[in-house]
């Protein structure tokens, strides 16, 4: 029912016909009533006055056309009756019954009880819309209600994973740590792998507690931007030459491609889209199943976008998990089995920074041979 304005005063000037026309019936209904009792009073009063005229002066001082008159009056008013009593009967059906729904669905919600549903009752006025509104009201409320219960999961499974992936480096670096008091590294080579080892898992922690502030700042709709123009093959040719040396302590082949006319531009936050740049290639370094390791970056033109294809070699994902994996705290069945874990809400994270952007992501990928992540972004045209 559209009783409000969008400053949020009462639209009170507005007109409600139906409703208006059940008023004005009421209105007329009373009206009668009224004059019904009236007329009532009136003809008891007549037949008493004559009842007793006729008793003190004889019942031929009373004309007969009196007594026919107040017959028909008496039938008169009989029939106003009952048409006042079908009229009430009919408007009473039609205002009070919508209201006792409303009435006793605002108890249900009061309540905090939501599975219900508010039907109209088919008259098509005002009330009906006042109805329907009051269901869709219901229904959000639900919506909401539901999304609460399911965040709170999701929270509660952060959690685990957060508690399952801060043991395994703490563990380690307790170990190497003890190793080290305990006099257990007596050479300096041993005891450099020692700290080294100490020095990564500390990386480990590290990267796993930035990632949750991030989705922190993302879940509050609080991410940073400085969107400028960027050179998207200078960008990319910086990026690979940054990843070139770390893939290759870890004996991974980088390759980089650029199909992209040369100056071809995008509107992008430079720091941001490196942090998707990497969180990918994270993911293929942490899930690799092969001895050489194999990165390939691919720029292609599509017209007014740019595709980005970041590849791998590694062990891939099923199918029917493909379209799980940017939903938040999503770990595959190889994740949740190998060493590595994870919190699940790496690629949530490059999905909302990619989007936030204008474009859009999605992956293919082959069990046993590899993923490829596909990257859509506009290219930027200067206005003519």
């Amino acid at each position: 029912m559209k009783m409000f304005k969008k400053d949020g005063n009462c639209d009170c000037d507005k007109p409600n016909s139906k409703l208006k026309k059940r008023m004005i019936v009421t209105f007329v209904l009373g009206t009668i009533i009224a004059n019904v009792i009236i007329a009532m009073v009136g003809v008891g009063m007549s037949h008493f006055a004559i009842s007793k005229m006729r008793n003190q002066y004889g019942s031929d001082f009373v004309p007969s056309v009196q007594i026919t008159a107040l017959r028909m009056l008496v039938c008169v008013i009989f029939i106003l009756i009952m048409l006042g009593i079908l009229l009430y009967s009919r408007v009473y059906s039609d205002i009070m019954s919508p209201l006792k729904v409303l009435s006793e669905a605002t108890k249900r919600i009061a309540e905090g009880d939501l599975d219900f549903t508010i039907e109209p009752a088919g008259h098509d006025d005002e009330l009906d819309e006042l109805c329907m509104d009051f269901e869709d009201m219901r229904r959000r409320l639900k919506e909401s209600a539901e999304g609460k219960i399911e965040n709170e999961e999701l929270n509660r499974q952060l959690i685990s994973n957060i508690t399952h992936d801060l043991k395994t480096p703490i563990t380690t670096i307790k170990g190497y740590a003890e190793g080290l008091l305990d006099g257990v590294a007596v050479t300096p080579e041993k005891q450099e792998k020692y700290l080294r080892t100490i020095y990564n898992k500390a990386g480990e922690l590290d990267k796993l507690l930035n990632e949750l502030t991030y989705y922190t700042h993302i879940d509050q709709s609080r991410i940073p931007y400085n969107f400028a123009k960027i050179d998207i093959g200078e960008y990319f040719q910086d990026c690979t030459d940054d990843l070139g040396a770390e893939l290759e302590s870890r004996n991974f082949s980088l390759t980089y491609r650029n199909d992209v006319p040369e100056g071809t531009q995008i509107i992008a936050d430079s720091e941001q889209l490196r942090k998707v740049i990497n969180n990918i290639v994270g993911n293929s370094i942490k899930y690799s199943d092969k001895a050489q390791g194999r990165i390939r970056i691919n720029l292609r033109d599509a017209e007014t976008f740019v595709l980005i294809e970041i590849s791998d070699n590694g062990q891939g994902i099923q199918a029917k998990e493909l379209p799980q994996i940017f939903d938040r705290f999503f770990r595959s069945d190889a994740s949740r089995s190998s060493t590595t874990g994870g919190s699940g809400i790496g690629l949530s994270i490059v999905k909302k920074i990619v989007e936030d952007h204008g474009g859009r992501i999605w992956a293919t990928s082959t069990v046993g041979e590899g993923t490829t992540m596909h990257i859509e972004l506009r290219k930027y045209e200067e206005q003519k």
